[in-house]
């Protein structure tokens, strides 16, 4: 079975949560299975993949995105698999298996920044309706997203009549096995928040929180706008907010190592790699009583209304007494133990295969038809 994995969404320098996801996920699946082949669009995203041979396509972006089948029918793969689910279909010979990762931008209608204009604009007017979305995953074999949450979610408005499988979101293993922990000590307790600053993330209200929270201190890791970071410092008391602007994986993983908390007031999120980043180093965290983090965090996490700045105190306050926060990091680490990357390719590969297994053989690629007759004639 030739697998081709559709690695255009990866970033150039640096992941995002589809760079990330995409990265890993083919890197495990490719120590499972001998034949993945990755598509890409730039070489520079070679760097941020694991070596593995390669093709190249246009740009997911491009105009010509509709008909990348033609490029792809000609590695005469088994299946593809896409970490996204716009991936260009009309004409192809192989199974396809599309993801979906969640259903925040139907109700937090504003497009990532970082796209480019006409593409925010057709991304507003594709979240006014449902059916463009079903339109997309029906052209698929089977539809894969990242959490029972979504999962869910997606039957519920009939997004699609493909079987729907979950294949988790998980975090990088730590550097080093990581054992029983005290709470950290000193004059300052520091929290982490890592995530962007769009508008559902919430993030006004973890920072109208530190006016009870006195000897805190929150860390906002990610790229910030300068309005934001004026706006946002601005609603902070005096010494408590760290805006970094963007840290390296090493920075960040240090930080957290040392944490009071990882803190997240997110209305809507389709996983929560912070959370499994966070508990992996047995750092507890508190956030949103909303569904997905209930699925992610489970028993271990710390749960608050984030509408109410005094309820985001309140989880955090929880976390104070030594005993309880040594409870909190032992069960954090139990927790995130249940993701990791090869556990999500194993997966992903059962998918594979039964799309794989029900193509008719005359729609088979050639070279497919002609290693299965060699194999039966040996």
């Amino acid at each position: 079975m030739r697998v081709v994995v559709d690695c255009r969404y990866v970033r150039l320098g640096r992941h995002d949560g589809i760079s990330r996801y995409t990265a890993r996920i083919v890197e495990a699946l490719a120590r499972l299975h001998p034949e993945v082949v990755m598509l890409v669009h730039d070489p520079r995203q070679l760097e941020m993949l694991p070596t593995l041979p390669h093709a190249f396509a246009s740009s997911p972006t491009s105009w010509r995105e509709p008909w990348v089948a033609r490029r792809v029918n000609r590695l005469e793969p088994d299946v593809v698999f896409s970490p996204m689910q716009t991936m260009g279909s009309w004409g192809r010979r192989y199974g396809l298996v599309l993801t979906l990762h969640d259903l925040i931008y139907y109700r937090h209608r504003t497009p990532p920044r970082d796209l480019p204009r006409p593409v925010r604009v057709l991304w507003r007017l594709y979240h006014l309706a449902w059916w463009p979305q079903r339109v997309l995953l029906n052209r698929a074999d089977e539809v894969v997203t990242v959490s029972a949450t979504t999962r869910d979610l997606i039957r519920e408005h009939r997004l699609t009549r493909r079987d729907v499988a979950v294949v988790p979101n998980a975090a990088d293993a730590p550097p080093a096995p990581v054992g029983p922990r005290a709470r950290p000590g000193g004059d300052v307790q520091e929290l982490v928040y890592m995530g962007s600053f769009m508008p559902y993330k919430n993030v006004d209200a973890l920072v109208r929180a530190l006016a009870e929270l006195p000897g805190h201190r929150l860390h906002l890791m990610s790229g910030i706008p300068a309005g934001e970071r004026a706006r946002l410092s601005a609603l902070a008391p005096p010494d408590s907010l760290v805006v970094h602007d963007g840290a390296s994986d090493e920075e960040y993983l240090a930080l957290l190592g040392r944490a009071t908390a990882l803190v997240h007031a997110s209305f809507d999120e389709g996983f929560g790699i912070p959370l499994v980043e966070a508990m992996s180093l047995g750092t507890p965290v508190a956030v949103s009583d909303i569904p997905i983090f209930r699925e992610i965090g489970g028993d271990a996490a710390e749960y608050f209304d984030p509408a109410s700045p005094a309820s985001i105190a309140a989880a955090v306050l929880r976390l104070a007494d030594p005993e309880a926060w040594a409870a909190r990091s032992a069960a954090s680490t139990a927790q995130a133990a249940r993701f990791s990357w090869d556990r999500s390719a194993e997966e992903l590969l059962v998918v594979l295969r039964r799309v794989a297994a029900r193509r008719p053989p005359e729609r088979r690629p050639r070279a497919a038809r002609s290693r299965r007759a060699r194999s039966r004639r040996g």
